[in-house]
C-alpha cells in the first residue's frame, strides 16, 4: 500500500463536473499536467484550445481575456501584470533597433520615461507630438516610424485629441512604408466604453486593467487587445518569450469588478462632471479641464466620438494662487485622499509641475491639481472641496 503523503498527492477521486455558479472559478497553476505523451506533444496554447503551462494560460485567464476584448470591441486580448506592463510588451513586440516611435506629448508619463531609457538603450529612437494638431504629427512620421502611440485624452491635462484625423495620418503614411506602421491607443480612460477604439481605426488598445476593469483600487493589471489575429500573435509570442503572467486571484478580482464596470463608470462620469462645473465657478480658478466640459480642449471632438467620460478632471489654478497655498489646499481635503491612480471608490488627488512633464511650453503659471471622483456623494465631496479652497482663502 502507498503512503499516505503520496496517497494525498495522487488521490483518485474528482470532483463530478457541472457544478453551475455566478462567478467564474479561479485556476492556479504553473504545471498543467498530461494524459500521454502524444498529448503533451499535440497540445496547442496559441489558440486557446489547450493548456500547456499557467504562463499560457488558465481557464480564469482565458475567460478574463475573451471579456475584456468583446468589451473593447476587438477579437484577441493578452493578459499583463500592469498598465504599464502592457506598454512595455507593445513596445517589445513591434519594435526592433533603428525603428522610431512617436509618443503624444501629453501621454502617460512613465510611457515617455520608458522610451528615453530603455527603448533608447536597445536603439529605439522616439520623437514626441503634438496630439492636438495633425500636422505636426504629419510632420513628424519618418521612414523610421513603426509605432504611433495616441492618448485619449491626455494624461492630466485632459486634452482630447481628434482620434480619427490622427489615425488617417498614420494609415497614410503607413501605405508608403513596406513595414508598416502600427497605431496603439492607451485606452485606459475611454475603457472600452466611452468610445469603440476599433471602430475608429486605431490597431491596437492597451488598458490599465487596475482602474476602471477592477474597480477596487487593489489590483494591477494590464490587457492589449486587436482585431487582427497577425498583430495578435506578435504581442503574444512576445508576451510568453518574456514571461509576464497574472495571477489567478487578480484575474477573478477583475472579473468581479466587471459585473458593475459600467454602473460605475457612469455613476462616476456624472459625479465628475458636476463637480468639474461647480469648481470652474470658484474664484481661485483660472481653468478646469474635463472633455465632457465646455471650453475644455477638444471638447468638440469628445462631443463628437464619445458617449461618455470617465471620473478625472483637472483644476488649473490662478497666478496669484502660489503653490504653497495649492498643498495646503490639497493637504486639507478630507474626502480626497492624496494618492496615485484612479477609478476607484475612494476620491484623489495630486498636485503636479506639468512644465517638467512635456516638451511643449506650458502656458499657465497657476497649479494644477488632477481629481479622480470615486463613489463617495457629490454633495460631500463638493461640500470637502468648499472648505479647502476656504483654507486657501484665509
Amino acid at each position: 500500500m502507498q503512503d499516505l503523503s503520496t496517497q494525498l498527492i495522487h488521490h483518485p477521486y474528482r470532483a463530478p463536473s457541472g457544478f453551475s455558479g455566478v462567478n467564474v472559478p479561479v485556476h492556479r497553476a504553473s504545471t498543467v499536467t498530461f494524459s500521454s505523451v502524444a498529448a503533451l506533444r499535440q497540445r496547442d496554447w496559441k489558440h486557446k484550445n489547450g493548456y500547456t503551462y499557467g504562463l499560457h494560460g488558465t481557464p480564469t485567464t482565458f475567460t478574463l481575456e475573451e471579456r475584456i476584448a468583446t468589451l473593447e470591441g476587438g477579437r484577441f486580448c493578452t493578459l499583463v501584470p500592469s498598465g504599464l506592463a502592457a506598454v512595455a510588451l507593445v513596445n517589445m513586440a513591434f519594435l526592433q533597433a533603428g525603428d522610431e516611435l512617436l509618443i503624444p506629448d501629453n501621454a502617460y508619463g512613465p510611457n515617455k520615461t520608458l522610451a528615453e531609457h530603455e527603448m533608447q538603450a536597445w536603439g529605439i529612437s522616439h520623437r514626441y507630438y503634438d496630439p492636438m494638431d495633425p500636422d505636426d504629427l504629419r510632420q513628424k512620421i519618418s521612414a523610421k516610424t513603426r509605432l504611433v502611440w495616441l492618448e485619449a485624452p491626455g494624461s492630466i491635462t485632459l486634452e482630447f485629441p481628434d482620434l480619427p484625423a490622427l489615425i488617417a495620418v498614420i494609415k497614410s503614411h503607413a501605405l508608403a512604408n513596406p513595414k508598416g506602421i502600427v497605431s496603439v491607443l492607451d485606452n485606459t480612460w475611454g475603457a472600452g466604453l466611452a468610445f469603440n477604439a476599433f471602430a475608429l481605426g486605431v490597431d491596437v488598445s492597451v488598458q490599465a486593467l487596475t482602474k476602471y476593469p477592477s474597480g477596487g483600487a487593489d489590483v494591477l493589471m494590464g490587457s492589449v487587445v486587436t482585431q487582427d489575429e497577425a498583430l495578435h500573435h506578435q504581442v503574444h509570442f512576445c508576451n510568453m518569450r518574456v514571461g509576464y503572467g497574472v495571477a489567478g486571484n487578480d484575474v477573478e478580482a477583475v472579473l468581479r469588478g466587471l459585473a458593475s464596470m459600467t454602473l460605475r463608470y457612469r455613476a462616476q462620469d456624472a459625479s465628475t462632471r458636476a463637480l468639474s462645473l461647480w469648481m470652474k465657478g470658484q474664484s481661485a480658478v483660472a481653468e478646469v479641464r474635463h472633455p465632457a466640459l465646455p471650453g475644455s480642449p477638444g471638447h468638440a471632438t469628445w462631443l463628437r466620438d464619445c458617449t461618455g467620460a470617465a471620473c478625472l478632471f483637472s483644476v488649473i489654478f490662478k497666478p496669484d494662487i502660489k503653490q504653497a497655498q495649492v498643498d495646503l489646499f490639497c493637504d486639507s481635503l478630507q474626502l480626497f485622499k492624496l494618492g496615485y491612480s484612479w477609478a476607484g471608490p475612494m476620491s484623489l488627488c495630486v498636485p503636479y509641475d506639468i512644465q517638467s512633464m512635456r516638451q511643449q511650453a506650458w502656458p499657465y503659471p497657476g497649479g494644477l491639481v488632477r481629481f479622480s471622483v470615486g463613489l463617495e456623494s457629490a454633495s460631500d465631496l463638493q461640500a470637502d472641496l468648499t472648505q479647502a479652497l476656504a483654507k486657501i482663502a484665509a
